[in-house]
């Protein structure tokens, strides 16, 4: 008989396996005592119900009674949802990396049985292929290694322990300059594929962080290099198979080099962060393309990724009927049943459909030859067959819906809503931004604290460090587009938990894990993107923010300590650190705004309109009405109206501007880069 114990889940990818003859445990204490009880290595796999080798491994090994049998003899066996303990999966996926492997999901660990890991890999074949072992092969070896080898098993564990220990240890710090921030913006473009965009290489990644950084650094130095190797990679985003032209939204990855084959899930996560960049690009120099991709993905996240409670839900899988991408994938004689043989022909001109197709004999739709050469009137002859095809697609079976809400990414969607609702002076963004705000804090949110994950009725585990980043930078950036108090009092109280209670008192910066959370082997404290912003690098941003708004010096000598306790990685390894060097170049570079006048007058909104319109990433927007006070520190304190009617102060440090009441005025004055303080 089958002890599976995951049919009480929330989760879906859990649902996904509660089914298995494996017998699956939740993580928790029970788990754990039992493997300590029978002192049996425990067998954790981590996933995600969007992951297509997940399903892979899934049928060919939990599914098979064989090899479930040795499971269940061998190991004590814990599925954990990446999404929803991005803790524990942060935890062993650093111990993986640690062995010398890449990482990926599923991932697989071996752990004693008090939970320390000896040795691990990411998907086993169910048969010895491409020079991996077959799965049941390894079960046996690593289940006698424990058995036979415990001195070899010890060493493994006590290395693993240590370096995970060694993780959360703070480097030597080293000086933060203007200098080391070009320096290292020069050598990140460098690993820029100047003909396809992205980083060189295969699998291609947005690495959205990373082309931030670039464009923070086109913003600082003019050199339009960088300018180059944004834009290049924007446009064959936008233009490859990676993105869908049907429905719009990004997938998560290319498996090749030119953005034409993706892997077909789509993440909440990747594309908040690319609304995002989009946005903020556009808004400097507007490109009709950028604007139809902003509004069509945002278009889809509306359409389709409102969880049924509120809130963003988390992913659409890449797999439909068992097979990856089928949903999304056309042949011709497909296209002209529905557009009629002209018109799937100029269609099949524009996305490059052939009869033999561009992926295992069908056609991924894509643009990739067609870029900047097709005119306003051919894209809009081209919209009635999107449409007519659309309506075809939504009648086939539909990829699998994750439907929890993480407070951390909506986070993410949150703050691009309202940057990009303020870039294009679109309300309906700002209120969908600000309802779905309301629904984290009304589903996720306890008092002043957040938990990390919501579905089917239930809110579990405390939020992460980059659950309060996310949301405290989404309530500033909704603040500086409603003009709501209430959102900065959110941010407030956010930053003081994560203060209280993940701040690490020793070395600097924040713990991933609360120090009321379910206790882990270690905690987890580094500043690297993986795969979503470092919390770290955010709340740079986010106190720096706090700073601009209020004055509180108290901000400011966090966000200095903060970036002071990951400096000396800046010596070792940036490229993951983009999140925190956006951070750096804010703290460095970030200027505030200040709007007199009277809320909801034509006026005040000009002036504000400007100031959004310009895209400055590293701009801090206040606005208070006639007769309300700024706090004493801050450096417009005391700043009034001229001649009656709405006027702005821009500020950098400590000095002000003079007034500013012409909006064209302000824009020329906005995109003049500050002198690094």
């Amino acid at each position: 008989m089958t002890d599976n114990r995951l049919s009480e889940a929330t989760s879906p990818y859990l649902l996904q396996h509660k089914d298995n003859p494996v017998h699956w445990h939740e993580w928790g204490p029970e788990a754990l005592t039992r493997a300590q009880a029978q002192n049996k290595p425990i067998l954790l796999s981590v996933g995600y119900a969007a992951c297509h080798w997940c399903h892979v491994m899934a049928h060919e090994s939990f599914e098979n009674a064989q090899t479930a049998a040795l499971m269940n003899e061998l190991f004590v066996n814990i599925k954990v949802d990446r999404e929803e303990r991005p803790d524990i999966d942060t935890l062993y996926m650093s111990a993986l990396h640690m062995l010398g492997q890449q990482g990926g999901w599923p991932l697989t660990m071996f752990l004693t049985p008090s939970g320390e890991p000896f040795w691990g890999g990411t998907y086993f074949p169910d048969t010895p292929r491409h020079g991996q072992p077959a799965f049941r092969d390894v079960l046996r070896a690593v289940a006698q290694a424990f058995r036979e080898q415990p001195d070899s098993v010890e060493k493994n564990r006590a290395a693993l322990a240590a370096a995970l220990h060694d993780l959360a240890a703070a480097t030597p710090p080293t000086e933060i300059t203007p200098q080391m921030l070009d320096q290292i913006a020069s050598q990140l473009a460098g690993a820029i594929d100047m003909t396809d965009g992205g980083v060189n290489g295969a699998p291609k990644f947005p690495q959205a962080g990373i082309l931030q950084l670039l464009w923070r650094a086109f913003l600082r130095t003019g050199n339009d290099t960088y300018v180059r190797a944004v834009t290049t990679s924007l446009d064959h985003m936008a233009a490859g198979g990676i993105y869908d032209h049907l429905g719009g939204g990004f997938s998560r990855y290319s498996v090749d080099a030119h953005w034409l084959v993706p892997h077909f899930e789509k993440m909440l996560y990747d594309n908040a962060v690319l609304v995002e960049l989009y946005a903020l690009v556009h808004a400097h120099a507007p490109d009709p393309i950028y604007a139809a991709r902003i509004a069509d993905t945002i278009g889809f996240v509306l359409r389709e990724m409102r969880a049924p409670d509120g809130g963003f839900a988390a992913s659409l899988d890449a797999d439909s009927e068992g097979h990856e991408g089928k949903y999304y994938v056309w042949t011709p004689p497909q296209i002209a049943a529905v557009l009629g043989e002209r018109d799937a022909a100029r269609f099949g001109a524009a996305y490059g459909v052939t009869p033999h197709g561009n992926f295992e004999g069908v056609t991924i739709l894509n643009r990739l030859g067609k870029i900047g050469r097709d005119g306003a009137a051919e894209e809009a002859a081209l919209v009635p067959l999107r449409e007519k095809l659309m309506q075809a697609r939504q009648a086939r079976v539909r990829p699998g819906f994750d439907d929890k809400v993480l407070s951390d990414w909506n986070g993410l969607m949150i703050g691009a809503l309202a940057r990009a609702g303020m870039v294009f002076a679109r309300a309906d963004w700002i209120d969908a931004a600000s309802r779905g705000f309301d629904d984290v804090v009304r589903l996720l949110g306890d008092g002043t604290r957040l938990h990390h994950s919501y579905r089917a009725g239930r809110a579990q585990h405390p939020a992460m460090a980059d659950g309060y980043a996310n949301m405290a930078r989404a309530a500033l950036l909704l603040e500086e587009a409603t003009g709501e108090p209430r959102f900065l009092g959110h941010a407030i109280s956010w930053e003081d938990e994560l203060a209280q209670h993940y701040w690490d008192e020793e070395g600097g910066g924040y713990h991933y894990t609360s120090d009321e959370a379910q206790a882990l082997i270690a905690r987890t404290r580094h500043a690297g993107d993986n795969p979503l912003p470092n919390a770290n690098g955010t709340m740079l941003e986010v106190l720096m923010r706090l700073y601009h708004k209020t004055g509180d010096e108290l901000y400011l000598a966090r966000a200095r300590a903060l970036a002071e306790s990951f400096s000396g990685e800046l010596t070792r390894n940036f490229f993951p650190l983009a999140t925190y060097l956006n951070g750096i170049n804010f703290m460095l570079n970030g200027r505030t705004l200040v709007i007199v006048g009277a809320p909801g007058n034509e006026a005040t909104l000009a002036l504000a309109r400007a100031a959004f319109a310009i895209g400055t990433p590293d701009l801090t927007v206040t606005q208070i009405a006639p007769g309300q006070k700024l706090p004493a520190a801050h450096p417009a304190a005391g700043k009034t109206q001229r001649g009656g009617g709405a006027t702005a102060y821009l500020c950098e440090g400590t000095s002000c501007s003079e007034p500013i009441c012409d909006p064209q005025i302000l824009r020329a004055v906005l995109a003049r880069q500050p002198q690094a303080l």
